[in-house]
């Protein structure tokens, strides 16, 4: 049974004040070739529909996509608003384990499209072995909220309505005071690996360090979680596939199919032919 994502906690914590909610999920974890991902998906509280008690504020607008090319390990996309009233659930969005590829190609375009801006970090399959694969997993989300902070403008020393660092007035409605921006993220998954590398020699200096609530199952529950797991799945899948036909001597492993995941096929390669430079080598590959 597909359970259809709500908004709720991200409503919940737009009227704690957060002014910033991201959803971050993760993808490639379990595989045993190319990196790890993990996707960051960012809507402005101020573009969700006012609760009962009109905790939030009204919104300026949800979003029209403008794909940018991001760096520092990220694929990442920022947005410009248009005239809609308030942020729905996007149509079809759900985990992306229980979408077909087909499915989650088909919505990707229009998930880019909702965020307020998106961004996509990894942590590659060196640094995996390196450092473990839950600071992996941190720095990358790091990464993704570094990249999604500086789309949107944020974190600067001197605040401005556009620089965003302090918000002032949207849309000419004014708040009630000028203050920076906080940001409040929802972690799928019951450990919060973001916080534990924040400040971390490897991690990226993050302007706004974002304050992580964890939630089991929140690819299902959550909408800004949903639409991350779905953005990072298309992204890491594109990688794996373009890298699996880009090179032959990649073929036997067959990642265009299993996408660096332990298939049959795949392992029989790795005993057959050896582990590639893009292996996660620290661990049992066969």
């Amino acid at each position: 049974m597909m359970i259809t994502p709500t908004l709720d906690l991200e409503r919940s914590l737009a009227s704690q004040d957060y002014d910033l909610i991201v959803g971050f999920d993760e993808v490639g974890r379990g595989a045993l070739a190319g990196p790890v991902m993990v996707g960051c998906a960012a809507i402005w509280a101020r573009d969700l529909k006012p609760d009962a008690d009109g905790e939030l504020a009204q919104a300026a607008g949800s979003a029209a996509s403008s794909r940018v090319s991001g760096d520092n390990g990220t694929d990442a996309g920022v947005i410009t608003p248009n005239p809609a009233p308030y942020l729905s659930v996007p149509a079809g969005v759900a985990d992306s384990k229980m979408l077909t590829e087909h499915r989650r190609e088909a919505i990707f375009d229009e998930l880019c499209s909702w965020c307020a801006a998106y961004a996509v970090g990894q942590a590659s399959n060196a640094e995996i072995d390196e450092w473990g694969i839950t600071y992996a997993l941190g720095v990358a989300a790091l990464r993704a909220l570094n990249q999604v902070e500086r789309d949107l403008g944020v974190g600067s020393e001197f605040g401005s309505p556009r620089e965003g660092s302090c918000l002032t007035a949207t849309e000419g409605k004014p708040l009630p005071s000028r203050r920076p921006i906080t940001i409040g993220a929802i972690l799928d998954g019951p450990s919060d690996y973001i916080t534990k590398a924040l400040n971390t020699f490897d991690a990226p200096d993050v302007p706004i360090p974002a304050d992580v609530t964890t939630k089991v199952k929140g690819d299902q529950h959550c909408a800004t979680v949903a639409t991350a797991a779905v953005i990072a799945k298309v992204t890491r899948d594109r990688l794996m596939v373009s890298i699996a036909q880009g090179n032959p001597r990649y073929a036997a492993y067959e990642w265009d199919h299993n996408k660096g995941y332990g298939s049959a096929a795949h392992r029989a390669a790795i005993a057959e032919y050896g582990p590639t430079p893009l292996h996660r080598t620290s661990w049992h590959l066969t």
